[in-house]
């Protein structure tokens, strides 16, 4: 039996799954973190460049001012970034330099512990992007080992990804990363032990969606066999396409005979926190899926259906989605088995639906397909299908795309901005819209204080202030009454 420690993801990954990325603004994190402190979890999936975009682009609010408050507001838990590759905020490439000052900065507010990931498991851009993190003074750096379903990724393409991450010394712990929930308990019993032969000493944990239902069995596996960390999150922002639910993880382990050295009282707040949260502000809370053997083959996430069949219904075509998702892992196929997350299932999806709906296959090309086949987003796992490449490749736009100049370094892009702004500032300003990064600052700091139970009562006074003025409001329910007149001078000066 083994000691188990649990990492969770609802603020970073919980909330992208089943919110959207965009239910948490800094006061809402700031109002638990201090209780999340004292769980014990081994850290906090904390934020990723998209996050810290939504941030500014929804919220109006500073997210390396967020960094900084929820540090100072967990002393004792590690915050964690998530990236891919040479990007920051847009999936536009950006040069080394320019990378190499957004890790100096994470790491100066207060990210201590990050995930290097690459979708197309180009280990050299891997190791790269980790050499810069250690550059930058992280304290703990893990090696994504991004799984997924296909006629390449077997137990030994990950034993290779595993023992080459395990010799370089900027890599201090590995995950298996399962971002479309696929993996089965059965596959765990032979993956784990081929990638823990090859770690030697270095510890693995397991991060899987519970997209259709699969990953609370695989993380009881996978406690067998030398997992060390299991990823989870907490109350309504597990299950659904989340992760599973921390309190029943911990449960079924101690069950199994496990030891999960956390502060059962304190995850029991956290969860009724998110639960009041969900409910104040009228979000989804995530529910147990059922088991979808489709998804196995096709592996597009839920959103990404859904756009597919309303792109279909607006066509007049609802009659050919199996069609598509058939298609669909044939694109995918053809394309080198890119792994199923952002940006590419929507890419895979377009296209597939472009080659069902056209004339001809391939007959029309989105720009990202192009960008993709050029190897503007890295290298594919596998070789592109050389008849599909070539057909996209002679295309005019092909050559256009191909021609587009390299990320400029830093020095260069500074001067597009005031002169003296600072680096967090430079930053935000590279990678989004003027106007969005303007109505920031212009919003000030960020509210430090939010009660859920306040919520309804601000949206009635809000909507109060949206109507014609009134001099007699009466708020009733249950034993509470709440009455309010406006003074005689002041419905005298009104007249």
């Amino acid at each position: 039996m083994a000691d188990i420690q649990l990492l969770d993801v609802s603020i970073r990954d919980g909330n992208q799954s089943l919110w959207g990325a965009i239910g948490f603004t800094t006061s809402q994190i700031l109002a638990i973190a201090p209780v999340m402190d004292r769980v014990g979890f081994r850290a906090l999936d904390f934020t990723s460049s998209t996050h810290m975009g939504v941030a500014v682009r929804t919220h109006k609010e500073n997210p390396w001012e967020r960094i900084r408050l929820v540090r100072a507001a967990m002393p004792n838990t590690q915050l964690q970034f998530i990236g891919t590759g040479l990007r920051f905020i847009s999936w536009e490439g950006q040069h080394p330099d320019f990378m190499q000052i957004v890790y100096d900065r994470l790491v100066a507010n207060g990210i201590s512990r990050f995930v290097v990931l690459d979708p197309m498991h180009d280990v050299e851009a891997l190791l790269e992007s980790a050499r810069m993190i250690r550059k930058a003074g992280a304290t703990e750096i893990i090696a994504a080992l991004t799984y997924t379903v296909s006629d390449v990724h077997d137990d030994s393409f990950y034993a290779r990804l595993a023992a080459r991450v395990a010799q370089s010394p900027h890599v201090d712990r590995a995950y298996i990363k399962d971002p479309s929930g696929l993996l089965t308990p059965e596959r765990a019993r032979t993956l784990i032990p081929a990638v823990r032969a090859q770690l030697g000493a270095m510890p693995l944990e397991l991060h899987s969606h519970c997209t259709i239902g699969l990953s609370p069995l695989s993380y009881m596996a996978a406690a067998e066999l030398g997992v060390e960390v299991l990823q989870v999150a907490c109350g309504p922002l597990a299950n659904g396409s989340s992760l599973p639910n921390a309190q029943r993880v911990a449960a079924n382990l101690r069950e199994l005979g496990h030891t999960v050295n956390i502060d059962d009282r304190a995850l029991a707040n956290v969860a009724d926190y998110f639960a009041q949260l969900t409910e104040a502000e009228n979000l989804p809370a995530g529910t147990p899926q059922e088991y979808d053997a489709s998804f196995l083959r096709h592996q597009v996430a839920g959103g990404v259906l859904t756009t597919t069949r309303r792109q279909l219904a607006e066509l007049g075509l609802e009659s050919r989605f199996a069609d598509v998702m058939r298609e669909v892992v044939q694109v995918r196929a053809e394309l080198g088995y890119p792994i199923m997350v952002t940006p590419f299932p929507q890419i895979v999806c377009s296209q597939a639906l472009y080659n069902i709906i056209g004339s001809k296959r391939y007959g029309n090309v989105s720009d990202q397909v192009i960008r993709y086949v050029l190897g503007k987003f890295g290298r594919p796992t596998v070789p592109v299908d050389a008849n599909v490449k070539d057909r996209i490749l002679e295309r005019p736009r092909a050559k256009e795309l191909a021609a587009e100049p390299p990320p400029l370094p830093p020095e260069e892009l500074r001067k597009r901005f005031a002169p003296g702004i600072s680096d967090d500032e430079f930053l935000l300003r590279a990678a989004m819209p003027a106007e969005e990064v303007d109505a920031m600052l212009a919003a000030g700091p960020a509210r430090r204080h939010y009660n859920p139970d306040m919520q309804p009562v601000f949206k009635l006074l809000r909507g109060l202030q949206s109507r014609p003025a009134a001099s007699h409001i009466v708020i009733e329910k249950r034993d509470f009454r709440l009455e309010l007149r406006s003074s005689p001078e002041r419905e005298a000066a009104s007249a």
